[in-house]
């Protein structure tokens, strides 16, 4: 009576195991999942591991003091573009806001879509360098064929120069790559025949 009695519970009890065992693979699925896009928020909040920081305003502090700004172009596997800058280098006053152009061309014979993903060495400036406009904020598109110059407005933070970390840094590198984003067709173009989604990063 008491073996048939130890069978049931036996079971209840394996199941318990069953489900927690399932409970914890979905949820560390989920956590997993979420990961990707909880770093991201927290390399932009921090400015960790050379995330830029995007603002809506010029800087109301200019100082003398210059910083050498560099910049890197990269196309990754997956589209047939052409992607540089126009200047390999500028040297603004901190806090001065200033202008440079990319230039991208689509060297294939079909429409293709990219996004663009970016970041600044050293690391300990990404903090540091506000972007006010990018067009990595938005997906692009080109035609084939098609060459479209792409401005990025950016300043240097004064702060920079306060920070232990950063307080000696005199060169910083700001670096992007295209990767091929999927999507729906272009189903209208602006005068450059180039559409720009308003999808956010």
């Amino acid at each position: 009576m008491s073996e048939m009695q130890s069978t049931p519970r036996k079971q209840r009890n394996n199941g318990a195991v069953v489900f927690m065992c399932l409970a914890f693979v979905v949820g560390m699925g989920a956590a997993s999942y979420a990961a990707v896009p909880l770093y991201r928020m927290f390399c932009q909040l921090t400015g960790y591991n050379g995330t830029t920081q995007r603002v809506e305003q010029a800087s109301s502090v200019i100082l003398d003091r210059k910083m050498r700004v560099t910049f890197d172009a990269n196309i990754a596997p997956g589209l047939d573009w052409e992607f540089k800058p126009v200047q390999r280098e500028v040297n603004p006053r901190i806090g001065e806001t200033v202008q440079v152009n990319f230039t991208a061309v689509n060297k294939s014979n079909e429409p293709q879509r990219g996004q663009a993903v970016f970041n600044v060495t050293p690391g300990e400036a990404g903090v540091y360098f506000n972007k006010v406009q990018c067009f990595c904020f938005n997906e692009t598109v080109l035609m084939p064929g098609e060459k479209l110059e792409m401005p990025v407005v950016f300043y240097i933070d004064p702060d920079i120069t306060k920070a232990v970390e950063s307080k000696d840094i005199h060169t910083v590198t700001l670096s992007y790559t295209f990767y091929p984003k999927e999507g729906p067709k272009p189903v209208a173009s602006n005068e450059g025949g180039t559409v720009k989604l308003e999808k956010k990063l």
